[in-house]
C-alpha cells in the first residue's frame, strides 16, 4: 500500500506564497488521479485541485488562477504551487490518490498546516 506524506506548509502573508510537497512511498506513475484536500478548523474537508495520470488538472472555484497542481512520476512527488495566499487558504493540506475502482490509497495522514497572515 502506498503512503503518502505532506510537507511545505508554515506561516506566510497574505499575497505571499508556499509550494507544498506529497511525496509517495513507493511509485505514482500509475496512480489513475492524485489530489490535494485542505480542512480549516470548524469545516469539512474540501477538495483543492486533482491531476490525473495524464496530467489532466481540476481546480476548485476558490482557487482557479492562484494555484497550480503538478506530479513529478520521476521523484514519485506531487506538488501543489500556491500564490497569492489569502487568510481564507488557512487550512490544513493532505494529499491521496485513487485508481479508477476503489477507494482511497492511504489513510488520510497528519497533512502540512498552512497559515496565511499578516
Amino acid at each position: 500500500q502506498v503512503q503518502f506524506e505532506e510537507s511545505g506548509g508554515g506561516l506566510v502573508q497574505p499575497g505571499g506564497s508556499l509550494r507544498l510537497s506529497c511525496a509517495a512511498s513507493g511509485s505514482i506513475a500509475n496512480i489513475w488521479r492524485m489530489y490535494w484536500y485542505r480542512q480549516a478548523p470548524g469545516n469539512e474537508r474540501e477538495l483543492v485541485a486533482s491531476i490525473t495520470k495524464g496530467g489532466v488538472t481540476n481546480y476548485a472555484d476558490s482557487v482557479k488562477g492562484r494555484f497550480t497542481i503538478s506530479r513529478d512520476n520521476a521523484k514519485n512527488t506531487m506538488y501543489l504551487q500556491m500564490n497569492s495566499l489569502k487568510p481564507e487558504d488557512t487550512a490544513d493540506y493532505y494529499c491521496n490518490g485513487r485508481q479508477p475502482t476503489g477507494g482511497w490509497l492511504d489513510n488520510w495522514g497528519q497533512g502540512t498546516q498552512v497559515t496565511v497572515s499578516s
